[in-house]
């Protein structure tokens, strides 16, 4: 399952474009051997039916034409109910037989407006062609001829269809869901305060703090399967492959099962990591909100960790040579992490410089928005 915001709403994935494709193919299959003599003259219902007539008119086998009208239906989720807008026919269609190409018929009010439209047209005949049909909300007696495929009551957006603008573009049609957690990664280079603002976000948000050092940790000393196995790889000198981290994490997660939502720390490290971590969310019908990265500058980090040595005693905070390479490699990661969230308009730079107090503040109106 794939999930995708536009706007302020999240959709997931409802009907493929294979299946559009099938169904499509089928309407136009149906009204070529029934009009099979006849040169039909095709109006697709703009803006929502453009893609869909586009694809019915590369199927049909026969001669046909095609014109175009414009009725207005919709704003935002909801239908208005009324007709905002009409844009008429050029062109005489007397004794033609037309066939009017709707992308979803929904309550009906649109189409009552299209065949008031053609009352005194003297068309041969009218024939109705919707790709979607939601039989629970139809409230008409019109006749439909041709029905691509029957649906929920769902708003949906894709293949034409949108919300406020967006979505026409995708091929696949999704409908709306509503998420409900909110899943943020947090990343930063060491030393720039990522355990302690993990610390009081989770507080201040409700959410779920998972350290993928911590549940690596207690995996091993509960010499758990998963930690048993980890370790196995470890103590060859070996990565842990994504897969038991990944597994580790599924855990974690599966015990919170009522959480708000879960901050991600340490985890992913890499693209793979984080479209198996993607995978695994939408399956459960959620999604990563956003990826929010603490960036300060190396020379400042430095010092930090340099000053946190003398305290945790810890040799690879105590050697500047060792703490360059691990920004190098942090760099690297994230360089590629970046980009992979970024192009999902999901990745967050936030000023990791100043008071606690002044970072986590930050930190609280980049969340809240998510």
């Amino acid at each position: 399952m794939s999930i995708i915001k536009l706007h302020d709403k999240y959709f997931k994935n409802f009907i493929s474009k294979e299946e559009i494709d099938l169904a499509v193919k089928s309407v136009a299959t149906q009204i070529s051997n029934d009009l099979k003599d006849e040169i039909p003259l095709f109006i697709a219902i703009l803006n929502g039916s453009f893609v869909y007539a586009a694809d019915l008119l590369r199927h049909y086998p026969g001669q046909c034409e095609i014109s175009f009208v414009k009725l207005a239906s919709y704003e935002g989720t909801n239908s208005t109910g009324s007709i905002k807008n009409l844009i008429g026919l050029n062109g005489d269609v007397k004794d033609r037989t037309v066939v009017i190409l709707e992308d979803i018929v929904d309550t009906g009010n649109t189409l009552q407006e299209i065949f008031s439209l053609f009352e005194d047209k003297k068309v041969k005949q009218l024939k109705i062609a919707t790709l979607f049909l939601k039989p629970d909300v139809y409230k008409k007696e019109l006749p439909i001829d041709y029905i691509g495929m029957s649906i929920p009551d769902k708003f949906i957006v894709g293949y034409g269809l949108d919300y406020d603008n967006l979505g026409r573009n995708l091929p696949d049609v999704y409908q709306l869901t509503s998420l409900k957690m909110k899943n943020i990664v947090l990343f930063g280079p060491p030393g720039a305060g990522k355990g302690t603002q993990a610390d009081l976000l989770k507080n201040i948000f409700n959410l779920i703090h998972i350290s993928t050092g911590d549940v690596f940790r207690q995996n091993i000393k509960n010499q758990t399967e998963l930690g048993i196995l980890a370790k196995s790889y470890m103590d060859d000198g070996n990565l842990v492959p994504d897969e038991v981290t990944i597994d580790m994490l599924k855990a974690e997660v599966e015990k919170n099962s009522t959480a708000k939502g879960f901050i991600f720390d340490g985890f992913p490290r890499t693209e793979s990591q984080a479209k198996a971590l993607d995978l695994y969310l939408n399956e459960k019908g959620e999604t990563i909100n956003g990826m929010v990265a603490l960036e300060v500058p190396e020379d400042i980090l430095v010092s930090r960790l340099l000053e946190r040595g003398k305290i945790s005693e810890r040799p690879d905070d105590q050697d500047q040579e060792k703490i360059r390479t691990r920004f190098n490699e942090y760099n690297t990661k994230t360089a590629v992490l970046k980009d992979y969230y970024f192009t999902q308009g999901k990745y967050f730079g936030i000023n990791g410089v100043g008071s606690i107090e002044e970072i986590t503040n930050r930190l609280k109106v980049v969340v809240e928005q998510l």
